[in-house]
């Protein structure tokens, strides 16, 4: 933990999963900081501009770049893990350990599982063990399965509001307010010495960050109410890891009920919910899922769209110095993998941030 640092004004723009997630990583790092959330939006809010209360969500890793993205990941799995484990604060966090089981309509090596360079799964090992589903229990047209022993499953409106309870008590202060541009925003905290940019969609709207390679990749689900027969794990089938047809099954923790997904619409803005999109949605996740039971008794509590903020060249965890001197730190653009990468990539960022404000350190 760093000693230094209690002269230093943080500023965090946003206040989704990525934001506050961050704010609490820099904390850590900074006790004596003052840090602020400035944010448009916070926990219980339900607009298409706040992206993470609408996520699935659970730990599925989209990463297999042998790099960075894994990285993210793995941090945050073992993060996950710690909380769950260890601390055993799972139950109030809204994350709890379950299994999935992953059909996919593609060989192995068609479908964005295998790691770039190495041709393995690398997560393997850190979900317990996978192994392939008998083919006799495949759907039709699947071409292979495969069992999670253990991953994570996320009641993302539970944990985001855990998450800025945790930077109240931490004493980081919150401001609830719009800013056109980052410049605007440091107008108005004139004594920030570095601001982290978490922002997501935002980005691209910023007039002064306006980042075209963000870009919405519209998501719709159905909230349903748990079945009679308990659901013992996480169902996904898709044609590959990342895909527009992708199908799952996430039942939540503590009466938060069963998220069927899903969709992916690069490019999307609409707000509206398709309900022929539902339709199918709800037919594929009780064909999938077996114990939903038929699609006519399905008791649907909510249909939700969201807009997953994707970018062109991956997540932006990044180290720039602002025209009026001010040390800025992005971190934005997570697509899909904002749950799953926060914890990592807010280590990063607060690794930049370390860097920057070093005695010695020249942008």
């Amino acid at each position: 933990m760093e000693s230094n640092g209690s002269s230093s004004n943080f500023l965090v723009l946003g206040a989704g999963v990525i934001g506050l997630t961050t704010a609490l990583t820099l904390r850590q790092s900074y006790p004596d900081s003052s840090i602020t959330i400035v944010a448009k939006h916070f926990p219980g809010d339900r607009s298409i501009e706040y992206t993470s209360p609408w996520a699935g969500a659970n730990w599925a890793t989209m990463a297999n770049d042998n790099g960075p993205l894994e990285d993210y990941d793995r941090v945050t799995f073992k993060k996950f893990a710690e909380m769950v484990d260890n601390e055993g604060i799972g139950e109030e966090i809204g994350i709890g350990r379950m299994g999935m089981r992953a059909f996919f309509d593609s060989k192995i090596e068609e479908t964005g599982l295998l790691s770039q360079g190495t041709g393995k799964v690398w997560f393997d090992k850190l979900v317990g063990g996978l192994t392939k589903v008998d083919e006799r229990e495949l759907p039709e047209g699947a071409a292979f399965g495969l069992d999670f022993k253990s991953t994570f499953r996320i009641h993302t409106q539970v944990y985001l509001n855990w998450l800025q309870v945790q930077a109240l008590k931490q004493k980081i202060k919150t401001v609830r307010r719009h800013y056109p541009s980052l410049t605007a925003l440091l107008a108005d905290f004139p004594s920030t010495t570095l601001l982290l940019n978490c922002s997501a969609l935002g980005s691209l709207h910023l007039s002064d960050v306006k980042d075209t390679n963000i870009y919405p990749t519209r998501g719709q689900t159905v909230l349903v109410a748990e079945p009679k027969v308990p659901i013992e794990r996480m169902y996904l089938r898709s044609p590959k890891r990342v895909d527009p047809t992708v199908s799952y099954v996430f039942p939540r923790l503590n009466g938060g009920g069963v998220i069927l997904g899903g969709s992916r619409q690069d490019g999307n803005w609409s707000a509206d919910v398709d309900y022929e999109l539902s339709e199918s949605i709800m037919r594929k996740c009780c064909e999938l899922c077996p114990e939903l039971g038929r699609v006519e008794d399905l008791q649907v509590i909510s249909h939700n769209v969201g807009l997953r903020p994707s970018r062109v060249g991956g997540t932006r965890v990044e180290l720039e110095s602002w025209g009026n001197g001010v040390l800025v730190v992005h971190n934005y653009g997570h697509a899909g993998a904002g749950f799953q990468s926060s914890w990592g990539t807010a280590e990063r960022a607060v690794e930049l941030v370390k860097k920057a404000l070093k005695p010695e350190a020249k942008l």
